[in-house]
């Protein structure tokens, strides 16, 4: 935030000294002095010769560099520069890398289902089915502070309704079971009912 406009009002109001503005708002007096004749000090200038690069660097790689990554390409160029000084100016411009989404494996097929029918064939059209008679099973994980967290969910596909759900930090099939037990309970389908989900050992 710039804080020198304040410090200009004050002493135009004549309300307040600019030392004393300055020393309470932690900037320079030169910088404030620097800044009231519009003049640019030569850290401004240089940054703004610096941000240029960075923009050329960050276009060249489509957008997906990061501050590491600019920074090893400006110092392959030849530049004197670090990281830091880097990723403030980058963040000052709104500019970011894009970095590639941490996968987690929720699915671990098991060799006893195999061969085994598809009574859903592949049908997954809402209209298809009448409600409670056709449902879906699937397991999700999100990232916490404290680690990964796993759900578990039933989803009746007429619907499109979940109808059973279960949180946990593990993937045994205690899980699984524990978001067909709440559905069971919740909705008590008649009889036929199908299940379906992936291979997965849960």
């Amino acid at each position: 935030m710039n804080v020198y406009p304040f410090i200009e009002a004050e002493r135009v109001a004549g309300v307040g000294c600019v030392r004393r503005a300055c020393l309470l708002l932690k900037v320079s007096r030169a910088a404030y002095y620097a800044w009231s004749t519009g003049a640019l000090c030569e850290r401004r200038l240089a940054d703004e010769e610096l941000l240029a690069r960075i923009l050329a660097a960050h276009k060249a790689s489509r957008g997906t560099y990061g501050a590491p990554r600019i920074t090893r390409a400006l110092r392959a160029a030849g530049l004197r520069v670090s990281r830091k000084r880097i990723a403030r100016l980058m963040a000052l411009r709104g500019l970011a890398g894009r970095a590639r989404r941490r996968r987690k494996r929720t699915t671990v097929a098991d060799p006893a289902t195999k061969g085994r029918a598809d009574l859903l064939q592949r049908d997954f059209a809402p209209e298809a089915h009448k409600i409670d008679t056709l449902w879906c099973g699937d397991i999700s994980y999100v990232r916490t502070w404290e680690g990964w967290a796993y759900v578990a969910t039933v989803i009746d596909l007429s619907s499109r309704r979940v109808v059973g759900l279960a949180l946990a930090d593990h993937l045994r099939a205690s899980l699984a079971t524990e978001a067909l037990t709440m559905a069971l309970a919740q909705r008590r389908p008649a009889r036929g009912l199908v299940f379906h989900s992936d291979r997965g050992c849960q």
